[in-house]
Order: C-alpha cells, then structure tokens, then sequence
C-alpha cells in the first residue's frame, strides 16, 4: 500500500494541468480518479484493521495544502472524499464492517440537517433535499445529517447510505469551485437501519462510538475543528501558489506606459514580502493549533468547546487571510491576469467560493469563540 508520501510533486503538477479540464467537466476527470486510487491516499485515516494507514489526524492537512498548489478545487473535493474516510471510522463496528469492505470508500457528507428520519422498527425513515454534496459524481456512499426521532424528541444525527439510495440533481453551476460537483442529493423513504446511524453531539465532541474501537488519537479529534482545518488548507496552499506565480510575474512583466520592470517598483516588492510573511503567520497559527488539539487527544482529556471554537476561528482566520493575499496580489497583477487561460484567475475564484462554506463565516467564529473565552453560554445547535 501507497505511503501519504504519494501525493508527490508529479501529482500536483498533473493537478495543475488538469485544472481547466476539471472545471469544464465540473468534477474530477476520470484521470485524476485514477492516479487518487493508485496513490492509496484515501485510505491515510482508514483504520488499520480494515487494511487502511490509520495515519495521525493531521497527516491529512499538509498534502491536501500541497495539492492545491495544482487545482483548489481538486484539492478540497479530494480531501473531503478522504476525511470522509475518517468520519465514517467514528460510526459503530458494524457499519464501518458494511462500508469498508470494498474500498475505496467514496462518500460526500453534506452535513446541513436538511431531511427527516421518521423512527422504525430497528431504524429510522429517511427522506430529504441536501445542498453541497462535495465529490458526489465519483460517490459510492453517502453521509447525511438529518433531523431523528419523534416530534417531542428530535435529534440531529449522521446517516450512512448506499449511493444507490440517492438521487443526483445536477445544480453545480458556479463560478468557482467547479470541479466539486458539488451537487444536491434526494432521498425519498430510505431505511437506515439504527447501526447506521450517530448522533452529532457524539461526533463533535469527539465521543461517537467509533473513538473508542480504535486504540489510536486519530478518531478522538472532534469533527469541527477536524472539518475545518482540513478545509482551510485549499485555500493556504492555493495563497501559496499565488504568491509563488506573483514572484514569477515580477521578474519577467514590464508595465505598460512605463516601460520598467515591475520587479523594481518598491511596492511591489513589498507587497511580494507581505504575502510571504502573512503566510509564514499563518503556518504558525496552524501548528499551534494542531499541536494543542494533539496534546489533549493524547492525554485521553476531552477537547473543550473553547478549544474548538478557537479552532474553529483559527481555520476561517487561515481563509480570510488566505484569500486577502491573493487579493492583494491580483490587485497589482494587471488584467492580463484574469484571462481564462491564466490560472491566477482561477485561484481567485475558486478560493472566493469556497471563504462561502459556513464553518469560514469570519463573524460568527469570531463570536462564538469570544462568547466561550468570556465563559457565556452559546446556542445548543452551535457548530463547535
């Protein structure tokens, strides 16, 4: 089997050369599929009894950064299929039996409780419209959240279907983040039986019956934070790229109407220097924030809402900076950079739609983590 090692530079390069066609095909193409499945990449958080590496949580968050370097969209939309690995590691014994059995396990996971499980003998009912169902065109599974049980006693809980229970509505037209496809996904009066089934306060506290199968950490990591860290990293590792080509732009543009290099006009130089520095924060921000969360999953301690929330906060402040630096840098990059053919452009809009995912909403993350470092009580139903 493939080390995480595999996602090596020759498959980025083949990311970057593939982005145009990804985005016109709004999903992956077939050739991408292909190189994933060789390089054993979505197996990194599979446990090891199923023959997966049952890797270190954050063993995720570099390499899906270095993808995006060749296409942010491919990125995200790989490195959901493979987090998506990891959530259903957090399900009961049996039905991570049923689902891991013929890898590779390929699932999109929109988490909006947007159906309705209606309780059965030995399940629930389950019937819904989801948005956002990242990677759907390559699924084989799926994970959904839903409203369970009773009208006096409603839960929000994750179900696990075959993808054959689901119906794809093609909506994914978009200018950013194409080759997601991220589409919508009907489900009419499915049976989900009850193993099939977990409750999301479990999974965000990092207490859902899969954390104790596995003697490892990897499955102790509460779901927000692990969400949304792994999801600020397209938009790191795209700033990164940016940066890299805007450096490049420099030393070769010459301004029109000037006729100087722009590589010997002082702000230019600077703002080159202020993107580099802002990065390098940012890859601080991101070790301190990991290494914390590894310390107290290490330990057995559960992880604190505080913890999360500020989790939480330091993945959207990644993503707001993230794409303030490309700004920045496109702002003085002329307008040939927003020809198709340019892929700075594409950078641009992709990491604009993806600062849209609600975990990255700046306002309320910052909100939420100051209202939990003041010791104030926060809605029940607050992602943290």
């Amino acid at each position: 089997m493939s080390s995480p090692a595999a996602i090596t530079d020759d498959f980025v390069t083949a990311l970057s050369e593939r982005a145009a066609q990804a985005e016109e095909l709004r999903r992956l193409p077939d050739d991408t599929v292909r190189n994933l499945m060789t390089s054993g990449f979505t197996d990194l958080l599979v446990p090891a009894v199923y023959g997966g590496q049952q890797a270190p949580f954050p063993a995720i968050l570099d390499p899906v950064r270095r993808m995006a370097h060749g296409c942010t969209s491919s990125a995200w939309t790989i490195g959901f299929l493979t987090l998506h690995n990891w959530m259903l590691a957090l399900f009961g014994e049996q039905a991570q039996r049923e689902a891991f059995a013929d890898r590779p396990f390929l699932a999109p996971a929109p988490l909006a409780p947007t159906g309705r499980g209606l309780p059965v003998d030995d399940g629930i009912r389950l019937t819904g419209r989801w948005s956002w169902a990242t990677g759907v065109m390559h699924g084989n599974w799926i994970i959904v959240a839903a409203l369970c049980g009773p009208e006096n006693g409603l839960y929000p809980a994750m179900a696990l279907l075959p993808i054959s229970d689901v119906t794809v509505v093609d909506v994914w037209q978009t200018t950013g983040m194409r080759a997601t496809g991220s589409n919508d996904v009907v489900i009419t009066d499915a049976f989900v039986p009850e193993h099939r089934l977990v409750a999301v306060t479990d999974i965000y506290g990092g207490t859902a019956p899969g954390a104790g199968l596995h003697d490892v950490t990897t499955y102790r990591w509460p779901m927000v934070p692990a969400l949304a860290l792994l999801a600020a990293m397209p938009a790191l590792g795209s700033a990164e790229r940016v940066t890299e080509l805007y450096a490049g732009r420099l030393a070769e543009r010459v301004l029109a109407y000037e006729g100087v290099m722009q590589k010997d006009k002082p702000l230019a130089q600077a703002r080159l220097a202020s993107a580099r520095v802002r990065l390098r924060a940012l890859h601080g921000l991101l070790d301190d924030t990991v290494g914390q969360i590894e310390n107290l999953v290490a330990a057995g301690d559960p992880v604190p809402k505080l913890v999360r929330g500020e989790a939480r906060l330091a993945a959207a402040h990644i993503v707001h900076e993230s794409r303030a630096v490309i700004g920045d840098l496109l702002e003085s990059s002329g307008a040939s950079a927003h020809f198709t053919d340019n892929p700075l452009q594409r950078f641009k809009r992709d990491v604009d739609m993806l600062a849209g995912h609600v975990v990255f909403d700046y306002d309320t993350s910052r909100e939420l983590a100051g209202a939990l470092a003041l010791g104030l009580k926060i809605p029940r139903t607050s992602m943290v």
